[in-house]
């Protein structure tokens, strides 16, 4: 089993920060700041940009093909970190929301980005801009003791993290404006019900089948993963059915042309399993 050494990348001042170790291909980005519910504040925020960024990058040193997003403690992310937020507001109102646009969004860019399959794992509050984070993932575990909310107008606000966008996407647009109208908390069965979530598991065992999954897909043909991620975000855009038709054909030829489709072929015809390198 290849792992690289747990890092932490951008500690705030009492260690914690986000972790980053990649384990069989399988990239983990956890988050850790238990103690206040894994709350986004600018460490956990620039943290976990430099992780995604990371990714993007060389992985570290090894490759990655896949990615877990997790988190230490009993909650997934209960959101933006309120206290500093406060403290913003009371320092400078004016600037108090720069962070939307320097910080937040920069991020969820990041992730819609990577070519790598996104598995997120959730245990408990998954909240505002937490949501907004669990569904950049593509592939989503929540323990039966996970509980959802939108939260922002319970403060004043709308949305941000790409939240007016994806949860339309993911639950419909009339329960998405509901959702984020009343704000109303709803719980792992619900999510799989609606379709938020693929997979839901007992309370504490969300990370690791998460990262089962994870890996799962590192040893699958991540090149057609690519491409099946690109293909699904190009027709939830809203485009049309032959301009659809036209980018599955040219993604069809794309891979045809790999090691991982002729070998998959040819392993088929010889009923044996095949093995993909991403190429």
């Amino acid at each position: 089993m290849a792992v690289t050494p747990p890092e932490a990348a951008s500690p705030d001042a009492t260690g914690q920060g986000v972790g980053y170790r990649v384990e069989d291909g399988v990239a983990v980005v956890e988050l850790r700041r238990p103690a206040a519910g894994n709350a986004l504040d600018a460490a956990l925020r620039s943290g976990l940009l430099a992780a995604v960024r990371r990714v993007a990058g060389d992985g570290g040193g090894e490759p990655v093909r896949a990615v877990l997003l997790t988190a230490q403690g009993r909650n997934f992310c209960v959101g933006q970190d309120l206290k500093e937020h406060a403290e913003a507001l009371e320092c400078d109102p004016a600037s108090a929301f720069a962070v939307v646009r320097a910080e937040y969004n920069p991020l969820v860019e990041a992730l819609h980005a990577l070519p790598q399959p996104v598995v997120v794992a959730v245990e408990g509050a998954c909240v505002g801009a937490g949501l907004g984070l669990a569904l950049c993932a593509d592939v989503r575990v929540a323990s039966d003791g996970a509980r959802f909310s939108t939260a922002f107008t319970g403060i004043g606000l709308a949305a941000d993290s790409g939240l007016s966008l994806s949860l339309a996407q993911a639950v419909g647009p009339s329960r998405a404006a509901a959702l984020m109208l009343l704000g109303d908390r709803f719980d792992a069965g619900d999510a799989q019900l609606w379709g938020l979530v693929h997979q839901v598991v007992p309370a504490g065992q969300a990370a690791a089948e998460g990262l089962a999954l994870a890996r799962r897909l590192a040893a699958g043909p991540t090149a057609a993963y690519g491409e099946v991620k690109v293909l699904l975000r190009y027709a939830a855009a809203g485009a049309g059915l032959s301009a659809v038709l036209e980018r599955e054909a040219a993604a069809q030829e794309r891979l045809g042309a790999t090691d991982d489709h002729r070998g998959a072929v040819r392993s088929f015809l010889a009923k044996e399993k095949p093995s993909f390198e991403g190429r």
